[in-house]
């Protein structure tokens, strides 16, 4: 099924297209083996979220086997763009651009958004439409093309006039309507072979040639570049980081902790370093002068030193960072530079017993639960959206989580199951799939925490399903 706003799409022009609107979470594959999360952030200047992915426990994920760090590090990636609900704002400023009434800069970001949030919501509405197209009626495909012919109408009807600027919207134009086409023909390659599909089909075939005539018509690209395959997709990623670059806010990120690490190394081979001295002069004194039996046991000594200035470095770290934020972000404007806001992450491997009550309802717990590996993730996001570029008080934040690094650990080995049909056995290779739980809880500081659950069933090489699952008013309170 499209999105609901898809269907409901009316005379605003262009409505949301990500699934539940700008506060709610969508969870979708980003590839194979990738799990995508994205969620607005809005209404408030301080957001939280946390994360709990249920590991099934024979699978043997640990700390020893792969420490938080390593997990951070490898399997999370994430970017935080600008936002807006008001759909049709890049296109007003087109045209107060047209009268010299906005800077170039402006309309620059406000295209580039527009372009941004067409492309992502077309991907969406695109990637229903073929995780049903078993099912998926030619009504439905309609609302989706009808949408997008309409959004690129608007776009093309407000072509700037000053030079430097027509030659941004060219870029622009240009990408969408690659991607446009590449998306329609996309839905001609998944769709069954039905013959109910032949004329949705055929008029996806008929806009992707208009499309490629579109760019023909305005000289968008030469002919060798056109008719090179390679040529033509390298030039659009390169349009599409374009499109990306004044959007997608500038981060840095930092490990914290460390001066403290450094602090508490020094504490503890000092202190081990000072019990070791001491040890020294009384057994000087007891020995009388240095003798066999003196330089054994000062090895011995120095032996149980490197062993417990370790442990004490361990023990000393935990408790000082025990609680507190491991990595921290901060977010600059990619045009003025400007630092607009910052976020604390916290990623611990956790035991059931130790979530909140609240999560521990929703998961509900059972035997089986009891031997899963809880990765929780937690931020806490503040945003200063005086500095934001004008026109815009939100952000849109993209989590992903790569399976690649847990699904080495899944066992390669197949098995068989065997079938009675009609009085015959059939015998049938089956894959091993594992099933995780994912939990979100969302909080703006301003409502109530908002909660959420999938299930995401993975085998070795992809992401086989993901089932949003609907908690119960008992699981909530």
């Amino acid at each position: 099924m499209p999105p609901r706003q898809i269907q409901d799409y009316a005379d605003s022009g262009i409505k949301d297209a990500f699934t539940g609107g700008t506060n709610l979470i969508k969870v979708s594959k980003h590839d194979a083996i990738t799990l995508r999360i994205s969620h607005a952030m809005s209404k408030s200047k301080l957001s939280s979220l946390e994360m709990y992915l249920f590991v099934p426990g024979e699978i043997g994920l640990n700390q020893n086997l792969m420490p938080e760090t390593d997990l951070y590090y490898n399997c999370l990636t994430q970017k935080r763009a600008y936002y807006s609900d008001k759909h049709l704002l890049p296109l007003i400023h087109s045209r107060l651009a047209q009268r010299g009434r906005l800077s170039s800069t402006q309309y620059r970001i406000s295209l580039s958004l527009f372009a941004y949030q067409y492309v992502m919501a077309l991907d969406n509405a695109v990637d229903d439409l073929l995780h049903d197209s078993d099912n998926v009626t030619e009504t439905e495909i309609d609302n989706v093309v009808e949408l997008t012919l309409d959004i690129l109408r608007r776009l093309r009807r407000t072509i700037p006039y000053e030079e430097t600027l027509k030659r941004y919207y060219t870029n622009i134009d240009n990408y969408l309507s690659w991607y446009t086409e590449q998306k329609f023909l996309s839905l001609v390659a998944h769709l069954t072979r039905d013959s109910e599909y032949k004329t949705i089909k055929d008029r996806l075939i008929i806009l992707a040639e208009k499309e490629q005539a579109h760019r023909a018509l305005h000289h968008y690209n030469s002919t060798q570049a056109a008719q090179d395959i390679t040529r033509i997709s390298n030039k659009m990623r390169l349009l599409r980081r374009l499109i990306e670059h004044p959007v997608i806010l500038k981060e840095t990120l930092i490990a914290l902790g460390n001066n403290i690490r450094r602090a508490v190394k020094g504490i503890a081979t000092g202190f081990v370093m000072l019990f070791v001295t001491m040890i020294v002069v009384f057994a000087r004194d007891y020995w009388g002068e240095i003798t066999a039996s003196f330089v054994i046991a000062m090895s011995f000594l120095y032996a149980l030193r490197e062993i417990f200035k370790d442990d004490l470095k361990d023990m000393l770290w935990r408790w000082l960072r025990k609680g507190k934020p491991k990595w921290k972000r901060r977010y600059y404007d990619p045009s003025t530079g400007n630092q607009i806001g910052q976020k604390y992450e916290w990623l611990n491997y956790q035991t059931i017993s130790n979530l909140p009550d609240r999560i521990q309802r929703i998961r509900k717990k059972r035997i089986v639960q009891r031997e899963e590996q809880v990765i929780s993730y937690r931020s806490e996001t503040e945003m200063s959206t005086s500095r934001f570029m004008s026109g815009y008080e939100e952000t849109r934040e993209i989590i992903y989580f790569d399976f690649r690094e847990i699904t080495r650990l899944f066992d390669k080995d197949t098995y068989r199951v065997y079938r009675l049909n009609n009085g015959q056995v059939s015998r049938e290779k089956i894959e091993k799939r594992h099933l995780f739980n994912l939990i979100i809880k969302q909080d703006n500081h301003i409502d109530e925490p908002i909660y959420y659950r999938w299930k995401v069933v993975l085998n070795r090489s992809k992401i086989v399903a993901i089932e949003p699952i609907e908690l119960t008013s008992n699981e909530l309170e």
